[in-house]
């Protein structure tokens, strides 16, 4: 048998993650604290109690739902498999030092595991630390850099989720001519989930046909897609929200006005762009696509018609299938592997439109809604 869970005890965060989820979804559903202490630095830190199997799942933040959701389904595992849980954020996305905190005192505890979303660098020294002390680690959502610091990663494949907007997006069109946006998270680092959503768009639709690795934008800015001719006008970053994707689609609005596809890396950045598109009287008739499938406002937006087609992940699946891979390994199973032809564990994507285009998988948003970030 393994020991009781103690309700986890989740740190408030400040900031919202850029790259996946919402930023305006609002955390009222986190976990509730108890049998908590607070350290001095603000992480958040939970008594295990019992003698079952330990397991710390470190977030980037609790400000973000995506994050909410990857709590509450952990939450929900631990229950069903009585996994001594313990919940730990940073403030802030990229606040490294919470999550090393946390990290060293999974190790203090004797945990089995780490489950944790890597929030920069910084972390990967702890991280290999903890590996070192006998602890198994893995990445959700976001691999560390190198990503071999941790034992495996569980994510989305969000090269593949790119290529399902990008074949919507050309299906869509109909040979018209494309002029693209291009809002990305950042132009002044280079983030994997970044570049792999917004490559995999370009490779879906048929303008590029590999990934490069050191960023975005290195793409011709004119010629054929797979179903006409485009021009891309513009990459400017948006950090994920709606207010960085409203002033990059007025950036990009300016270079030129008749912009009819807006690839966006993820929904609050696809709402800024609309809020810019509507604001200029230019949003009839341009696509916009996105990536992340949550309920609200992701989903929402494309039953309103805002967003044409989003890539579906599923946070919650990330923080389940780990825990159940750090339960299944304490107690002598095999470790888990990575997904064939992949270099990590894919918990799956799926696109979301109520608008099929033949020849491209998809999903409505009726039956995305009933397992959204599930």
């Amino acid at each position: 048998m393994y020991g009781r869970r103690v309700a986890s005890a989740l740190a408030a965060g400040a900031l919202v993650l850029a790259a996946c989820g919402s930023d305006d979804e609002a955390s009222d559903d986190a976990p509730e604290a108890s049998t908590a202490a607070e350290s001095s630095d603000g992480t958040a830190a939970a008594d295990t109690g019992g003698d079952g199997v330990g397991v710390s799942l470190i977030l980037k933040n609790t400000s973000n739902a995506f994050f909410v959701s990857m709590a509450n389904s952990a939450e929900a595992e631990a229950d069903a498999l009585g996994v001594s849980l313990t919940v730990a954020a940073g403030q802030e996305d990229g606040d490294t030092q919470s999550q090393i905190d946390a990290i060293e005192a999974a190790v203090a505890r004797g945990d089995a595991g780490i489950l944790i979303t890597p929030s920069g660098d910084a972390v990967v020294p702890a991280l290999q630390a903890a590996r070192d002390a006998g602890l198994y680690t893995i990445a959700l959502d976001t691999p560390p850099n190198p990503a071999d610091a941790v034992d495996i990663t569980f994510a989305t494949d969000n090269q593949l989720g790119g290529e399902l907007i990008g074949q919507w997006a050309a299906g869509t069109l109909g040979g018209e001519k494309a002029t693209i946006a291009m809002l990305d998270l950042f132009n002044d680092q280079v983030v994997s989930v970044d570049y792999l959503r917004d490559q995999g768009f370009l490779i879906g639709m048929g303008i590029i046909d590999a990934i490069d690795t050191s960023g975005n934008g290195n793409e011709p800015a004119t010629g054929s897609y797979s179903g006409g001719d485009y021009e891309i006008v513009c990459h400017e970053p948006t950090n994920g929200a709606v207010d960085g994707g409203r002033t990059a689609m007025e950036t990009c609005l300016a270079q030129n006005p008749d912009i009819n596809v807006v690839y966006t890396i993820n929904e609050p950045a696809a709402q800024g762009a609309f809020d810019a598109l509507t604001a200029a009287g230019s949003a009839d008739g341009v696509l916009i696509v996105s990536v992340d499938g949550g309920c609200d406002p992701g989903l929402r937006l494309v039953a309103e018609g805002v967003i044409g087609a989003t890539a579906q992940q599923y946070p919650g699946r990330m923080a389940t299938l780990g825990m159940e891979a750090i339960v299944d390994l304490a107690n002598g199973g095999d470790a888990p592997t990575p997904t064939d032809g992949l270099d990590f564990f894919n918990t799956g994507v799926a696109l979301v439109t109520d608008s099929a285009v033949d020849g491209v998988d998809s999903i409505s948003v009726a039956d995305g809604t009933e397992i959204c970030w599930g």
